[in-house]
């Protein structure tokens, strides 16, 4: 009970939802805090560092109590980055060592070790208003 009482009060303070039962290994550094969620059976190695927005989540939870006991949440090895906005779900994903995860990437599936997951952009366009010259954004 002391440990959930701790993690709401954390909550509250940080804007960070870091279940009791999470394993966190030495030196994880979560930068601009507000909004990261790490699950209770996700597992952190050393030295990774979280930005914003990261969820690091379960892929369901059909089944409800069937669940319990089970692992449902990703393992994230050693020397990962994970940039904001970033979800990652499910208990068999794995991010693998010195992987670096991109701004708002949705992954259900792991990563090798050495790896650099990048999400699609569309290149943004530039519209001017009716009887505006538009900007040139060529470089």
């Amino acid at each position: 009970m002391l440990p959930r009482i701790m993690s709401e009060y954390a909550h509250n303070e940080t804007g960070v939802d870091i279940h009791p039962g999470a394993t966190i290994d030495e030196s994880f550094f979560i930068d601009h805090a507000t909004g990261v969620v790490i699950g209770e059976t996700c597992h952190i190695g050393k030295r990774v560092k979280v930005y914003q927005g990261v969820t690091l989540g379960a892929l369901s939870t059909k089944g409800g109590q069937s669940w319990r006991g089970k692992k449902r949440h990703p393992t994230l090895e050693d020397d990962v980055t994970i940039y904001a906005g970033t979800t990652i779900l499910g208990g068999e994903t794995v991010i693998g060592a010195r992987s670096t995860i991109a701004g708002s990437v949705f992954l259900t599936k792991s990563v090798p070790p050495d790896h650099v997951v990048l999400s699609p952009h569309p290149e943004p366009k530039l519209k001017a208003r009716r009887g505006k010259a538009p900007l040139d954004w060529s470089i």
